[in-house]
């Protein structure tokens, strides 16, 4: 069995924001040589999420919106976490999208639903975070 990990790295120009990071993972897919295997993604920051959906920008204003109203970022008083920061909202926001996907690969692609794709999202951003890519197979 192979094994390959690689760090992506991202520095959003604003505070909430949503890539399509899948092609820089089928780029690991390639760069792995597996044929057959599961590939997981996955934030390695706890202010920032993977998630898988549609790359369509009314679905992603809707997740702010949605987001937002359960865990709004102002009045920052409201939150106990932040008696020294002020980014408790992008810790909870983080907690309901996930920190992680686990996505098949077959015959060296994706294997993916219709419409599918891989998303990087950031809730506390502007400066550098992290993302594994960790894939294993044949």
């Amino acid at each position: 069995m192979k094994s390959y990990r690689k760090e992506l790295w991202f520095e959003t120009k604003k505070r909430r924001e949503f890539i399509n990071i899948t092609p820089f993972i089928e780029e690991c897919v390639r760069e792995s040589g597996i044929k057959e295997g599961l590939l997981l993604c996955n934030a390695m920051h706890i202010t920032s999420s993977v998630f898988i959906n549609d790359d369509e920008p009314g679905l992603h204003k809707d997740f702010e919106n949605f987001l937002e109203k359960l865990a709004p970022e102002k009045p920052y008083e409201q939150y106990y976490h932040n008696t020294y920061e002020d980014n408790a909202d992008a810790h909870l926001k983080r907690t309901i999208m996930g920190r992680e996907v686990v996505v098949a690969i077959t015959d060296g692609k994706l294997d993916f639903g219709p419409w599918e794709q891989i998303f990087y999202g950031e809730f506390d951003g502007k400066r550098k975070k992290r993302v594994l890519v960790k894939i294993i197979g044949e």
